[in-house]
Order: C-alpha cells, then sequence, then structure tokens
C-alpha cells in the first residue's frame, strides 16, 4: 500500500488529511503558512484518493487512522497535531481516540463533527442526497472555467488543489481520482460514525473550525489559508 504525501521537515508538526473526494494539495496554502512559521507539515492523499493506491477495501475508520499511523512513524514526526477537513475531520478524531500516543492535539476544519444520521431520516436519504456528481468525461477546461467563476476569492493555490481531486486524460477530459463505489462506501462507514461520543474522550486539545462563523465556502482551507493557518497556530502554538 503505497500513500503519496507532501512533506515540510520541522518540529511539532501537523498532519494535514483533506476531505472525501478531495486530495493533499487543497492543504499548500496552509501547509506553507505552516512550514513558514518553522513547523513541521505532511499532507497525506488518503488511499483511494489522488496518487495514493486505490485498494477495493480499507476504508472503514479503523484501516484509514492505521494509513495515517504509519505515515506519522515513518516520518519520525510524532507526536502531530492532526488536522482534518470535513470527512478527514472524523478521521483524525478517530485518529486521536484510537491512537493517542502520536496525537498531540486535534482540529476539525468545517469537520469532525460530522453525524449523518443527524441530518438524515434514513441511509437510503443520505446516499441519495450525498452520491457524488457524473463529473468523469468532462472537460478539465470547463470545470477549470466552473471554478473559477464559483469561486472567485479563491487563491490560485486553492483552484489548483481543487483540480488535482481530477485525473486529467490525454484527451482533456477527467476522471475523479476517487471512484464513485469507493466513494459511497467511505459514506456507508460516515453514516455509521459518532463523533458526539468520541470527543468528550479525548485527552488532546481540540480546535473546531466552522466554515459558517468566518463567511467561508466549505472547504475554508483552499479558500483563506491565511485563516486556517493563523487559528492553528495559535491554538497550537
Amino acid at each position: 500500500m503505497s500513500l503519496e504525501v507532501r512533506h515540510w521537515p520541522g518540529p511539532a508538526a501537523f498532519l494535514l488529511v483533506h476531505g472525501l473526494a478531495s486530495n493533499a494539495r487543497t492543504w499548500d496554502g496552509v501547509a506553507e503558512r505552516l512550514a513558514a512559521a518553522g513547523r513541521g507539515v505532511v499532507a497525506v492523499d488518503q488511499r483511494g484518493h489522488g496518487r495514493s493506491d486505490k485498494p477495493d477495501d480499507g476504508y472503514d475508520f479503523a484501516t484509514l487512522t492505521g494509513d495515517l499511523v504509519t505515515v506519522v512513524t515513518a516520518l519520525n514526526m510524532a507526536p502531530v497535531v492532526a488536522v482534518g477537513q470535513s470527512w478527514g475531520g472524523n478521521v483524525v478524531v478517530e485518529l486521536a481516540a484510537c491512537h493517542g500516543a502520536i496525537v498531540r492535539g486535534v482540529a476539525g476544519v468545517d469537520g469532525g463533527t460530522i453525524e449523518l444520521s443527524q441530518r438524515f431520516d434514513s441511509w437510503a436519504d443520505a446516499s441519495k442526497a450525498l452520491s457524488p456528481p457524473h463529473l468523469e468525461g468532462m472537460l478539465r477546461d470547463k470545470i477549470e472555467d466552473e471554478m473559477r467563476r464559483m469561486h472567485g476569492d479563491w487563491p490560485e493555490a486553492g483552484i489548483q488543489g481543487a483540480l488535482a481531486n481530477f485525473e486529467t486524460r490525454d484527451d482533456g477530459t477527467v476522471a475523479p481520482w476517487l471512484s464513485r463505489d469507493r466513494h459511497m462506501r467511505i459514506l456507508r462507514e460516515l453514516w455509521h460514525h459518532r463523533p458526539s461520543a468520541v470527543l468528550p474522550t479525548l485527552t488532546a486539545p481540540v480546535l473546531l473550525v466552522d466554515a459558517t462563523d468566518h463567511g467561508a465556502d466549505h472547504d475554508i482551507h483552499a479558500q483563506k489559508p491565511d485563516l486556517v493557518a493563523r487559528l492553528l497556530l495559535e491554538r497550537f502554538p
């Protein structure tokens, strides 16, 4: 199992974990600011995503957190501040609960508290509402134009990070790195996750960043990297 990582060596490290159907490059703006402050950083393409391997299994929280332990241990970065966006926030909450020895702090960036069973009456309703759009075969240029139209206030690193969610083919069309089947399997695991029961058990300090509190998009880390980096450095000096 090979995982793609983006690594900025340094002390008092941050582990940055992306959301569902995303990739490590969406953290580039935040990572560069943390590194400029003298901190170590590693951002990971979770299995099935980006340029990491895409096995048919292992999309449960136990295996995903095990992947992160492997990365942190291999790079000798423990203990880390584990930061996750959206579904990635739930992953790092579980990481802190099950592997607390390598975690000195936890941050959920518009994530970490997601409980789909509190939003939907049934898995059928959740799966229908949250199934991914059919983007395979669309022209990359068209997707980029739409991103720039919708996210005019995003820095260039954020746009490029979002575009890295897709493989670009020789004919100029794209395919999401995360397959539809694996996307739905992850959602099914998320349906069963109960962070409200896990968060009170954590002994490490916790930061929860709600994008709406800052007038931001769900991908606040891509949109406002200065803000997110500042909040992280203030909470975890």
